[in-house]
């Protein structure tokens, strides 16, 4: 088994398998993080594929090293283990909208790679904003391992408690970013 991703790098969502890949591995991940927080109301669950590339989000991709990993070729060399979709908001701070791994690939680094990937996009003086359901305590523990601090936790519908996580601009944002996974 597999056990390290390869490159990093741009999603185009325009490309028929890349979607079809990135929708499938967000409603498996999705479908996880349900379990994790008992809420199966999760939006994204029922995003239609049509949905998905209609957002105005900038896509990143991380290729699973190995020929054992999931399929869904991302083009940069390997199955697509996992994705991040964000946006900049008018006032230059990002939003992660969504932070997703193949859950064949749980557990090998996928998500520190990628976030360390777009915080080295992103300038240091630059919030990042992203949330997630207060129960998932493998992305809480993420978020927190990378310096967000959490902030008032939120429920937007009945059954459903979200926790916000804020990275505060500071210099060398880099150097505080994890090495290991």
């Amino acid at each position: 088994m597999a056990t390290t991703t390869g490159p990093v790098g741009p999603l185009d969502l325009g490309h028929d398998a890349t979607a079809a890949a990135v929708h499938r591995i967000g409603r498996a991940a999705y479908a996880v993080e349900a379990r994790l927080i008992g809420f199966d109301g999760i939006p994204a669950l029922r995003e239609s594929l049509a949905e998905l590339r209609e957002r105005p989000l900038r896509w990143l991709g991380a290729a699973g090293a190995g020929a054992d990993g999931p399929d869904g070729s991302n083009g940069s060399g390997g199955p697509l283990a996992g994705f991040l979709a964000w946006e900049r908001e008018p006032d230059g701070s990002v939003c992660v909208d969504r932070l997703c791994v193949d859950p064949a690939w749980f557990r090998r680094g996928v998500a520190s790679l990628l976030l360390r990937a777009l915080l080295a996009e992103v300038p240091a003086d630059r919030p990042v904003t992203v949330s997630t359901g207060a129960a998932n305590s493998p992305a809480v523990a993420l978020y927190e391992r990378f310096g967000f601090v959490r902030g008032a936790d939120f429920s937007p519908v009945p059954g459903l408690v979200m926790a916000s996580f804020t990275l505060v601009p500071r210099t060398g944002r880099a150097a505080a970013a994890p090495a290991g996974g």
